[in-house]
Protein backbone atom coordinates (compact mmCIF):
# COMPACT_ATOMS: atom_id res chain seq x y z
CA UNK A 1 0.00 0.00 0.00
CA UNK A 2 1.09 3.76 -0.49
CA UNK A 3 3.07 5.46 2.11
CA UNK A 4 0.71 7.85 4.01
CA UNK A 5 2.20 8.12 7.62
CA UNK A 6 3.60 11.35 6.60
CA UNK A 7 0.05 12.89 6.05
CA UNK A 8 -2.34 15.11 8.35
CA UNK A 9 -5.46 13.69 9.67
CA UNK A 10 -8.02 15.20 7.86
CA UNK A 11 -11.99 15.19 7.88
CA UNK A 12 -12.42 13.44 3.97
CA UNK A 13 -15.39 13.20 2.03
CA UNK A 14 -16.47 11.59 -0.68
CA UNK A 15 -19.93 10.90 -2.65
CA UNK A 16 -20.52 8.33 -5.31
CA UNK A 17 -23.04 7.64 -8.02
CA UNK A 18 -24.08 4.17 -9.26
CA UNK A 19 -27.77 4.20 -12.20
CA UNK A 20 -29.83 0.67 -12.10
CA UNK A 21 -31.85 0.74 -15.27
CA UNK A 22 -34.68 -1.76 -15.49
CA UNK A 23 -36.27 -2.30 -18.78
CA UNK A 24 -40.17 -2.15 -18.11
CA UNK A 25 -42.10 -0.12 -15.55
CA UNK A 26 -43.68 -3.01 -14.01
CA UNK A 27 -40.03 -3.38 -11.68
CA UNK A 28 -40.54 0.24 -10.97
CA UNK A 29 -44.00 -0.40 -9.46
CA UNK A 30 -42.93 -3.52 -7.99
CA UNK A 31 -39.96 -1.76 -6.56
CA UNK A 32 -42.37 1.31 -5.23
CA UNK A 33 -45.23 -1.44 -3.75
CA UNK A 34 -42.70 -3.77 -2.19
CA UNK A 35 -43.99 -6.45 -4.66
CA UNK A 36 -40.56 -7.83 -5.41
CA UNK A 37 -40.06 -11.52 -4.18
CA UNK A 38 -36.78 -11.12 -2.37
CA UNK A 39 -37.86 -8.19 -0.52
CA UNK A 40 -37.60 -4.52 -0.36
CA UNK A 41 -34.96 -3.67 -2.89
CA UNK A 42 -33.85 -0.21 -1.21
CA UNK A 43 -33.39 -1.61 2.96
CA UNK A 44 -31.70 -4.72 1.45
CA UNK A 45 -28.89 -2.73 -1.12
CA UNK A 46 -28.44 0.00 1.18
CA UNK A 47 -27.21 -2.62 4.28
CA UNK A 48 -25.40 -4.51 1.66
CA UNK A 49 -23.39 -0.99 0.50
CA UNK A 50 -23.09 0.05 4.31
CA UNK A 51 -21.39 -4.00 4.75
CA UNK A 52 -19.29 -2.88 1.38
CA UNK A 53 -17.85 0.53 2.17
CA UNK A 54 -16.88 -1.18 5.60
CA UNK A 55 -15.33 -3.80 4.07
CA UNK A 56 -13.39 -2.13 0.99
CA UNK A 57 -10.33 -2.65 2.24
CA UNK A 58 -10.83 -6.52 2.46
CA UNK A 59 -11.37 -6.01 -1.48
CA UNK A 60 -9.39 -3.60 -3.07
CA UNK A 61 -5.84 -4.50 -2.36
CA UNK A 62 -4.38 -0.67 -1.94
CA UNK A 63 -6.60 0.61 0.27
CA UNK A 64 -6.06 0.99 3.07
CA UNK A 65 -8.59 -0.02 6.38
CA UNK A 66 -9.95 3.62 7.95
CA UNK A 67 -12.28 4.38 10.01
CA UNK A 68 -16.10 5.06 8.54
CA UNK A 69 -17.53 7.56 10.68
CA UNK A 70 -20.71 7.84 8.03
CA UNK A 71 -22.38 6.28 5.29
CA UNK A 72 -25.26 8.19 3.85
CA UNK A 73 -27.72 6.24 1.16
CA UNK A 74 -30.02 7.75 -1.17
CA UNK A 75 -32.09 6.77 -4.57
CA UNK A 76 -34.06 8.89 -6.83
CA UNK A 77 -36.36 7.29 -9.47
CA UNK A 78 -36.32 8.86 -13.26
CA UNK A 79 -38.18 6.77 -15.47
CA UNK A 80 -36.94 3.45 -15.85
CA UNK A 81 -33.51 4.31 -14.11
CA UNK A 82 -32.79 4.87 -10.25
CA UNK A 83 -30.29 7.09 -9.29
CA UNK A 84 -28.08 6.00 -6.16
CA UNK A 85 -25.98 8.37 -4.39
CA UNK A 86 -23.70 7.29 -1.77
CA UNK A 87 -21.91 9.95 0.74
CA UNK A 88 -19.21 8.69 3.03
CA UNK A 89 -16.78 10.86 5.59
CA UNK A 90 -14.12 9.62 7.92
CA UNK A 91 -11.62 11.48 9.63
CA UNK A 92 -8.03 10.03 8.80
CA UNK A 93 -4.96 10.38 6.49
CA UNK A 94 -6.30 8.99 3.18
CA UNK A 95 -9.53 9.82 1.19
CA UNK A 96 -12.68 7.63 0.46
CA UNK A 97 -13.68 7.66 -2.98
CA UNK A 98 -13.01 4.22 -3.46
CA UNK A 99 -14.80 3.12 -0.35
CA UNK A 100 -17.79 5.19 -1.84
CA UNK A 101 -17.66 3.95 -5.32
CA UNK A 102 -17.28 0.31 -3.80
CA UNK A 103 -20.36 0.89 -1.94
CA UNK A 104 -22.35 2.27 -4.78
CA UNK A 105 -21.21 -0.57 -6.97
CA UNK A 106 -22.57 -3.23 -4.15
CA UNK A 107 -25.58 -1.82 -4.07
CA UNK A 108 -25.98 -2.07 -7.54
CA UNK A 109 -25.21 -5.29 -7.70
CA UNK A 110 -27.38 -6.41 -4.83
CA UNK A 111 -30.34 -4.67 -7.34
CA UNK A 112 -29.81 -6.39 -9.64
CA UNK A 113 -29.90 -9.26 -8.14
CA UNK A 114 -32.61 -8.95 -6.21
CA UNK A 115 -34.72 -7.68 -9.31
CA UNK A 116 -33.28 -10.25 -11.96
CA UNK A 117 -36.32 -12.85 -11.46
CA UNK A 118 -38.44 -10.35 -12.39
CA UNK A 119 -36.58 -8.63 -15.14
CA UNK A 120 -33.84 -10.06 -17.61
CA UNK A 121 -33.12 -6.78 -19.07
CA UNK A 122 -31.79 -4.90 -16.24
CA UNK A 123 -28.13 -2.60 -16.69
CA UNK A 124 -25.67 -1.36 -14.30
CA UNK A 125 -24.59 2.11 -15.47
CA UNK A 126 -22.49 5.11 -14.43
CA UNK A 127 -20.64 4.36 -11.08
CA UNK A 128 -18.20 7.17 -10.43
CA UNK A 129 -16.56 9.72 -8.22
CA UNK A 130 -18.86 12.71 -8.22
CA UNK A 131 -17.06 14.84 -5.33
CA UNK A 132 -14.26 14.70 -3.01
CA UNK A 133 -12.81 16.87 -0.21
CA UNK A 134 -10.63 17.25 2.52
CA UNK A 135 -7.16 15.88 0.91
CA UNK A 136 -4.28 17.87 0.37
CA UNK A 137 -5.31 19.70 -2.42
CA UNK A 138 -8.30 21.71 -0.52
CA UNK A 139 -5.48 23.08 1.93
CA UNK A 140 -2.67 24.39 -0.27
CA UNK A 141 -2.95 28.15 -0.50
CA UNK A 142 -4.32 29.94 -3.83
CA UNK A 143 -2.58 33.23 -3.40
CA UNK A 144 0.49 33.78 -2.86
CA UNK A 145 2.54 32.71 -5.50
CA UNK A 146 5.85 34.86 -4.44
CA UNK A 147 6.53 33.62 -1.15
CA UNK A 148 10.64 33.97 0.23
CA UNK A 149 12.31 31.88 2.84
CA UNK A 150 15.69 32.03 4.78
CA UNK A 151 16.82 28.66 6.29
CA UNK A 152 18.85 29.08 9.49
CA UNK A 153 20.68 26.06 11.03
CA UNK A 154 21.48 26.40 14.38
CA UNK A 155 24.11 23.92 15.60
CA UNK A 156 28.23 24.41 17.38
CA UNK A 157 29.32 21.59 15.67
CA UNK A 158 27.70 21.80 12.43
CA UNK A 159 28.74 25.39 12.00
CA UNK A 160 32.21 24.34 13.31
CA UNK A 161 32.96 22.35 10.82
CA UNK A 162 32.35 18.75 13.07
CA UNK A 163 28.99 17.57 11.56
CA UNK A 164 27.05 17.71 8.24
CA UNK A 165 23.48 19.61 8.22
CA UNK A 166 20.68 17.42 6.98
CA UNK A 167 17.72 19.02 8.34
CA UNK A 168 18.18 22.52 7.31
CA UNK A 169 18.20 20.89 3.84
CA UNK A 170 15.42 18.32 4.43
CA UNK A 171 13.19 21.86 5.19
CA UNK A 172 14.50 23.49 1.83
CA UNK A 173 13.47 20.61 0.28
CA UNK A 174 9.72 20.53 1.35
CA UNK A 175 9.85 24.80 0.95
CA UNK A 176 10.76 24.27 -2.86
CA UNK A 177 8.04 21.30 -3.38
CA UNK A 178 5.24 24.39 -2.68
CA UNK A 179 7.50 27.09 -5.15
CA UNK A 180 8.93 28.98 -1.89
CA UNK A 181 11.75 30.62 -2.95
CA UNK A 182 14.87 30.02 -0.51
CA UNK A 183 16.66 33.62 -0.36
CA UNK A 184 19.06 32.70 2.36
CA UNK A 185 20.47 29.47 3.85
CA UNK A 186 23.10 29.74 6.12
CA UNK A 187 24.82 28.19 9.84
CA UNK A 188 24.88 29.53 12.67
CA UNK A 189 26.37 28.74 16.50
CA UNK A 190 23.26 28.43 18.55
CA UNK A 191 24.40 32.29 19.96
CA UNK A 192 21.62 34.80 21.01
CA UNK A 193 23.37 37.64 19.25
CA UNK A 194 23.83 35.85 16.08
CA UNK A 195 19.99 34.33 16.09
CA UNK A 196 18.50 37.92 16.97
CA UNK A 197 20.42 39.31 14.14
CA UNK A 198 19.35 36.82 11.68
CA UNK A 199 15.37 37.38 12.67
CA UNK A 200 15.98 41.38 12.23
CA UNK A 201 17.70 41.39 8.88
CA UNK A 202 14.74 39.61 7.51
CA UNK A 203 12.12 41.27 8.82
CA UNK A 204 13.64 44.08 7.73
CA UNK A 205 13.51 42.62 4.57
CA UNK A 206 10.43 41.59 4.55
CA UNK A 207 11.06 37.72 4.31
CA UNK A 208 8.09 35.95 4.56
CA UNK A 209 9.24 32.68 6.41
CA UNK A 210 12.06 32.60 8.70
CA UNK A 211 12.92 28.97 9.58
CA UNK A 212 15.43 27.83 12.61
CA UNK A 213 15.93 24.65 13.16
CA UNK A 214 18.21 23.66 15.92
CA UNK A 215 18.72 24.90 19.54
CA UNK A 216 15.52 23.52 20.93
CA UNK A 217 16.31 20.68 23.14
CA UNK A 218 16.63 20.97 26.86
CA UNK A 219 20.26 21.90 27.59
CA UNK A 220 21.59 25.06 28.52
CA UNK A 221 23.13 25.59 25.02
CA UNK A 222 19.73 25.09 23.38
CA UNK A 223 18.55 28.65 23.28
CA UNK A 224 16.87 29.19 20.13
CA UNK A 225 13.46 29.96 20.88
CA UNK A 226 14.61 31.94 24.36
CA UNK A 227 16.55 34.12 21.76
CA UNK A 228 13.22 34.48 19.53
CA UNK A 229 10.63 34.97 21.88
CA UNK A 230 11.35 38.51 23.18
CA UNK A 231 11.32 39.74 19.32
CA UNK A 232 7.65 38.67 18.85
CA UNK A 233 4.78 40.91 18.29
CA UNK A 234 2.93 37.44 18.98
CA UNK A 235 3.32 34.05 19.63
CA UNK A 236 1.10 31.56 17.11
CA UNK A 237 0.52 28.66 20.00
CA UNK A 238 -1.51 26.25 17.40
CA UNK A 239 1.52 25.91 14.83
CA UNK A 240 4.06 24.53 17.70
CA UNK A 241 0.88 22.06 19.47
CA UNK A 242 0.10 20.80 15.20
CA UNK A 243 4.27 19.65 15.28
CA UNK A 244 4.09 18.65 18.55
CA UNK A 245 0.79 16.44 18.14
CA UNK A 246 1.96 14.89 14.95
CA UNK A 247 5.16 14.24 16.07
CA UNK A 248 3.58 12.75 19.89
CA UNK A 249 1.61 10.17 17.28
CA UNK A 250 5.14 9.23 16.34
CA UNK A 251 7.41 8.73 19.24
CA UNK A 252 6.50 9.93 22.52
CA UNK A 253 9.43 11.92 23.10
CA UNK A 254 7.87 14.54 20.68
CA UNK A 255 6.28 15.73 24.37
CA UNK A 256 9.41 17.41 25.09
CA UNK A 257 9.73 19.68 22.04
CA UNK A 258 10.20 22.95 22.50
CA UNK A 259 9.42 24.24 19.28
CA UNK A 260 8.35 28.08 18.63
CA UNK A 261 6.20 29.66 16.19
CA UNK A 262 5.42 33.58 16.13
CA UNK A 263 4.89 36.65 13.98
CA UNK A 264 7.06 39.75 13.85
CA UNK A 265 5.88 42.55 11.55
CA UNK A 266 4.88 40.44 8.74
CA UNK A 267 7.39 37.33 8.77
CA UNK A 268 6.37 34.30 10.42
CA UNK A 269 9.16 32.89 12.43
CA UNK A 270 9.65 29.41 13.41
CA UNK A 271 12.09 27.10 15.90
CA UNK A 272 12.04 23.72 14.72
CA UNK A 273 13.87 20.71 16.23
CA UNK A 274 17.93 20.15 14.91
CA UNK A 275 17.23 16.35 14.32
CA UNK A 276 16.64 15.41 10.51
CA UNK A 277 13.68 13.53 11.31
CA UNK A 278 12.15 16.30 13.45
CA UNK A 279 12.56 18.89 11.18
CA UNK A 280 11.31 16.93 8.52
CA UNK A 281 8.37 15.65 10.50
CA UNK A 282 7.42 19.25 11.62
CA UNK A 283 7.14 19.78 8.07
CA UNK A 284 4.98 17.63 7.12
CA UNK A 285 3.01 18.81 10.07
CA UNK A 286 2.39 22.45 9.40
CA UNK A 287 2.50 22.33 4.65
CA UNK A 288 0.40 23.42 2.78
CA UNK A 289 -2.31 24.23 5.52
CA UNK A 290 0.59 26.50 7.27
CA UNK A 291 0.77 28.96 3.94
CA UNK A 292 -2.67 30.39 4.91
CA UNK A 293 -1.63 32.65 7.14
CA UNK A 294 0.08 34.30 3.89
CA UNK A 295 -3.80 35.17 2.99
CA UNK A 296 -4.52 36.56 6.19
CA UNK A 297 -1.55 38.69 6.33
CA UNK A 298 -3.07 40.15 2.90
CA UNK A 299 -6.45 40.52 3.60
CA UNK A 300 -5.42 42.42 6.51
CA UNK A 301 -3.28 44.85 5.05
CA UNK A 302 -6.52 45.79 2.48
CA UNK A 303 -8.83 46.26 5.58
Amino acid sequence: MVEITHKNTTLRIATAEATVRVSKQETIDAIKNDLVPKGNVFEMAKTAGLFAVKKTSDIIPDCHPLPVEYTGVSYAIDGLEIKITIDVKTIYRTGVEVEAMHGASVIALTMYDMLKPIDKGIEIQNIRLVKKKGGKSDFKDKFRKDLTAAVYVCSDSISAGKKEDRAGKSIIEKLKSYAVEVVEYTIIPDEKEDIQSSVLKHTEKGTDLIIFTGGTGLSKRDITPESILPLLDREIPGISEAMRNYGQERTPYSMLSRSLAGVKDESLILALPGSTKGASESMDALFPALLHIFRIFKGAQHE
